[in-house]
């Protein structure tokens, strides 16, 4: 082999070896573990599975997606990882319980969720820096957030004393708290701004909550153990996991209406949507397992082995948020 056609060879392997470690993964928390699973999407393969801090529960992407942050809620950490590959860029350690994280939609703030210390760290997001502004106690067990379009204010389930609260973001300071169904845990805002909608995990619905007048408008039966949301991207429908029912339910924002249902074993929690709208992931919490379920049929396409108790969940070729 000439020279010229060895260095040849050599500029394309590791052209291609660029393409592959650039190549998405979905990203999947074992909380149970205290590891990450790298899955293929084309193949459903996992490909890696490596430690990271403990009780990885959530994860979101920073606003200028060039990072995924994992919240290491009893190992004090957050761990940023490249959203393409799965691999660890760095880690921010000190921060305390992150059990729940959350930016502002103005990019403004970042709101950590410290569930097991009963309070609710607020940082200032400043150039990719985190920078504490309060802690603001908030009993007991607070879990899920959410925000207002106007990103004026936060909105934060306590599943341990089944209420809801409302804290100014300006002000650090606690705006209203309401009572809730049993166990409320996963909250979001509805497109247009109206609606808070909560899971409400100790029964089979979703409260609809008319935030600006503290007030329950509406209760949409899912299932047992109704517990997180995720968009499929248009505006109008949202999938409700319901952990001990072992389904997806479908709702239509328009109608604030439950239109179907999926079944899933194992308990399914946290969930993602490709970006074409034709697939959603679910991870099973109880069968360390991930559900893939094809949403033209509404079928489960696929069960795929992790570790246990598997939560978070990401794809970064993703389907919009709401």
């Amino acid at each position: 082999m000439s020279r010229r056609l060895a260095r040849l060879l050599l500029v394309l392997m590791g052209g291609l070896a660029a393409v592959t470690a650039q190549a998405n993964v979905v990203v999947v928390l074992n909380s149970g573990d205290a590891t990450v699973s790298l899955i293929d999407p084309d193949d459903f393969s996992v490909k890696q599975t490596y430690a990271v801090g403990k009780e990885p529960h959530h994860l979101m992407a920073t606003p200028d997606n060039k990072s995924l942050i994992i919240a290491n809620a009893t190992g004090n950490q957050l761990t940023f990882l490249d959203p393409r590959s799965g691999q660890i860029q760095r880690q921010m350690r000190d921060v305390i319980d992150p059990y729940q994280i959350g930016f502002s939609p103005d990019q403004k703030w970042f709101v950590s969720a410290a569930l097991r210390l009963d309070r609710v760290d607020i940082y200032r997001y400043d150039n990719g820096a985190l920078l504490l502004s309060k802690r603001v106690p908030l009993s007991k067990l607070p879990s899920h957030i959410a925000f207002d379009a106007d990103s004026t204010t936060a909105f934060i389930t306590q599943q341990g004393n089944d209420r809801i609260s409302a804290i100014d973001l300006a002000t650090q300071q606690i705006k209203w708290t309401m009572p809730t169904g049993k166990l409320p845990a996963g909250v979001m805002m509805t497109p247009d701004n109206k609606y808070l909608l909560v899971g409400i995990m100790g029964r089979d619905y979703v409260e609809v909550i008319d935030w600006r007048n503290q007030k329950v408008v509406k209760r949409i039966v899912t299932g047992e153990g109704a517990h997180n949301f995720r968009a499929l991207g248009d505006k109008r429908h949202v999938f409700v996991s319901n952990r001990v029912a072992n389904s997806i339910s479908i709702l239509d924002l328009n109608t604030l209406e439950n239109i179907g249902s999926i079944a899933v074993p194992g308990g399914p929690d946290c969930m993602e949507v490709t970006e074409d709208g034709q697939t959603l992931w679910a991870t099973l919490r109880w069968i360390k397992k991930v559900a893939v379920i094809d949403l033209s049929n509404r079928k489960l396409l696929r069960l795929i082995a992790v570790g246990r108790s598997p939560h978070g969940i990401y794809i970064n070729n993703r389907a919009p948020e709401m």
